[in-house]
């Protein structure tokens, strides 16, 4: 196989929170193809460069920061060929406590709005800032960052799993909207994938609570719950996304691809 076979030399690709997590390792993909990468996420100072990826601070729930953030890059590269929107947040919340012992792991607004403005709200502000864009290019990729529990529901995790849903959702109109101007619009919908460095001990701990364990508890035997035994690699989605945003993928679009190892019914 060519080295080259995904031929994404000269493209532009910004991938929201890329600073870290799948993100970063989206990024680093992107990077090794040869695509010029832009990682736009909030804690990064706009202008430093470093292993090949361009940073730009941006806070994706505020229409003036997306704004700015893309006519940035317009301005500095002169167009946008990929947009990987993957800025999320997951709070582990039960609709009701029935426990009563820990009311702070009980879904309520600050949690539910705070999820929606960043998985939802901020998805939509960077599609409609980049396809602006793309549409006067007459191309483009958009891969929205899904999740299997956008299909399959998941405990404890209601609000996060409903912004995913979101998420797909998104998709599919996108695409019927935007495919006249060549442009494409996918999701990728991670499931039990390797730890990223992400999840606190405070993550853990609400988690647990809304699955009725205790931390240490939560299950890590995935022959169980995976058909093919074992979680994925960060990589593996930075492959698959890599994969969607190039020309090989040129008559995908208005779907959402499963990477759970089997998990999801999807």
């Amino acid at each position: 196989m060519s080295q080259n076979w995904l031929n994404l030399d000269g493209k532009v690709a910004i991938v929201t929170g890329g600073a870290s997590g799948i993100g970063k390792h989206i990024a680093q993909s992107l990077v090794r193809e040869g695509a010029t990468t832009v990682v736009v996420d909030m804690n990064v100072q706009t202008g430093t460069e470093t292993e090949g990826i361009f940073y730009v601070q941006c806070d994706v729930t505020d229409r003036n920061s997306v704004e700015k953030m893309v006519a940035f890059v317009v301005e500095k590269y002169g167009k946008i060929d990929a947009l990987i929107n993957n800025a999320g947040i997951n709070l582990p919340r039960l609709l009701v406590d029935v426990v009563g012992e820990q009311p702070q792991y009980e879904l309520n607004d600050t949690a539910f709005e705070k999820m929606f403005a960043v998985n939802v709200k901020g998805v939509f502000l960077c599609a409609q800032a980049c396809a602006k864009q793309m549409v006067k290019q007459k191309s483009g990729v958009i891969v929205n960052m899904s999740s299997e529990s956008g299909k399959e529901g998941s405990q404890g995790q209601s609000a996060y799993a409903a912004t995913k849903g979101a998420v797909d959702s998104f998709t599919r109109s996108w695409a019927k909207e935007l495919g006249k101007y060549q442009i494409r619009v996918l999701a990728c919908a991670p499931g039990i994938m390797e730890a990223t460095g992400l999840r606190t001990e405070a993550y853990n701990a609400a988690l647990a609570y809304t699955r009725g364990c205790k931390p240490e508890e939560l299950s890590t035997d995935y022959s169980k719950v995976i058909p093919l035994g074992k979680d994925g690699k960060l990589d593996e989605v930075g492959d698959l996304v890599t994969y969607l945003i190039s020309e090989r993928a040129s008559y995908i679009t208005g779907t959402t691809i499963n990477i759970s190892g089997g998990k999801s019914r999807g």
